[in-house]
């Protein structure tokens, strides 16, 4: 089982679309510049007018970086590509500066396992058809055995063991939000302001960016605090959209009831 590789992937994702976006943090604002994403049908927001008047994408793409890497916690869902299958992991997951983290992971959509930090235990559940999936190149047998050992049942690590301190590492939300502010450091230009849209119901504001034939859309709520809302990457190499919501709420990071099979036991 890939586990370690889901959380490196999720996290190459997020912070190469961050980068695309807010490493040209001094680009002016193109007129008419128009977002990927879902736009509302309205036009491309002015500079001068509106949320954020007077800022250019690359200023505003800094404010939404350094207002994100403010918070306290926030939950990630969506889709990134999984460079090592060739398919896709589907991310839902809370987490927040105390490490801590609860949430679900698929492959393909071929099941799914919860995940669940806290303290410095690492608690996963994986359902049958995440494992079978898994498996390839296991025989009928071993897998029939992994199916029989795991499937359902709650697990525990270390969460500074070599099997698990990959995905203990993604809960920590100072080391993922390390990366946005790394991102917005950079040089560069061309970042534009987009149209006026609503990401999860809130409104936002689209800043864009393009590298040849990859572009890079970041959604800042023009309400509030200027988190960012939603990321896209149409990178030929790196494809993904990951909404960000529930900042600064707690997050619901508990040890699982019932029988927890200790894999650190097992394989020692």
């Amino acid at each position: 089982m890939r586990r370690t590789t889901l959380a490196a992937l999720c996290l190459t994702a997020v912070t190469f679309t961050v980068a695309g976006v807010a490493g040209c943090q001094s680009g002016e604002d193109k007129a008419g510049g128009s977002p990927s994403g879902r736009a509302s049908g309205k036009p491309a927001a002015k500079a001068s007018e509106g949320p954020f008047a007077g800022l250019t994408g690359g200023q505003i793409a800094e404010r939404a970086l350094t207002a994100t890497s403010g918070a306290s916690s926030l939950r990630m869902t969506g889709d990134v590509p999984d460079d090592e299958g060739g398919g896709t992991i589907r991310i839902d997951m809370a987490l927040d500066k105390r490490g801590e983290c609860a949430g679900t992971l698929s492959m393909n959509g071929e099941g799914k396992a919860d995940v669940v930090k806290t303290g410095s235990t690492l608690y996963m559940r994986y359902d049958e058809k995440f494992l079978r999936a898994q498996s390839d190149g296991s025989s009928k047998e071993e897998t029939d055995g992994v199916v029989d050992m795991l499937a359902g049942k709650w697990t525990k690590m270390a969460a500074s063991g070599a099997d698990a301190k990959d995905i203990a590492g993604f809960c920590d939300l100072d080391s993922v939000l390390a990366d946005f502010e790394d991102a917005g450091s950079g040089p560069g230009a061309g970042v534009t302001r987009g149209r006026a849209t609503t990401v999860g119901g809130k409104p936002a504001l689209a800043v864009s960016e393009k590298d040849g034939k990859d572009s890079y859309t970041l959604y800042v709520a023009t309400q509030g605090k200027p988190y960012i809302l939603r990321l896209e990457s149409k990178s030929v190499k790196d494809p993904g959209t990951i909404a960000f919501s529930e900042y600064d709420k707690p997050v619901a990071a508990t040890k699982p009831t019932g029988e927890i099979l200790d894999l650190d036991a097992l394989g020692g």
